[in-house]
């Protein structure tokens, strides 16, 4: 099942309510706040979904809404609501990875439009997190000598400089490596290397 929240943060009453309505309509689930510090001390850990967030509010403003989910490294696609005259704010908010920004008066429209494709990017960046988490479940099940090999195939060195880096024999690598490969489920090392590299394996 959908876990996905439309978070709603302005504080204009008529706005949030008008924006909740329009949305419920269409089947999403929907938390309504009326200024950033009260969605923030709400939003739990791990939330899923988007944010609409006004871009100029009395507390906070959409632009540290936003900063602040970034310094909690919470990755909610935002979308931000401006006015006319907030523009240079709003392309701010982009340039810090607002996924869009919709000026008032807006089409309904263009709303809807806009949290199906935060929706659609959230599923997507959730999807390799997951694959992310996995990779690195399966890393660590690796001895100690089995994660220098693969630290040192993500550098990409081959077998005999592995070998020379390790003061073990190629014989001995090539063992570790399929070892390697079987507990990380890669097919090739291009897969393997990959995969370590997306998860966050390099410590280079």
């Amino acid at each position: 099942m959908d876990q996905s929240t439309i978070f709603i943060v302005d504080d204009d009453d008529a706005v949030r309510e008008s924006l909740a309505l329009l949305l419920e309509a269409s089947d999403y689930r929907v938390q309504s706040y009326d200024g950033g510090r009260a969605f923030l001390d709400g939003l739990a850990q791990g939330a899923r979904g988007c944010v609409l967030v006004d871009v100029r509010m009395p507390d906070m403003s959409g632009f540290e809404v936003q900063e602040e989910l970034r310094r909690r490294q919470m990755e909610l696609p935002v979308i931000v609501i401006t006015g006319h005259g907030d523009v240079p704010l709003a392309v701010r908010a982009m340039r810090a990875g607002a996924v869009d920004f919709i000026e008032k008066p807006y089409p309904e429209s263009a709303i809807l439009d806009a949290v199906q494709r935060a929706l659609e990017l959230d599923r997507a960046a959730n999807k390799e997190r997951a694959a992310a988490g996995a990779v690195r479940e399966r890393a660590a099940q690796l001895t100690a000598r089995e994660r220098e090999v693969l630290d040192e195939l993500i550098a990409g060195h081959p077998n005999k400089v592995i070998a020379y880096h390790l003061s073990i024999s190629p014989r001995t690598v090539e063992i570790h490596r399929a070892r390697v490969m079987d507990k990380m489920a890669a097919r090739t090392l291009s897969e393997l290397v990959r995969m370590a590299i997306e998860a966050g394996l390099s410590r280079e």
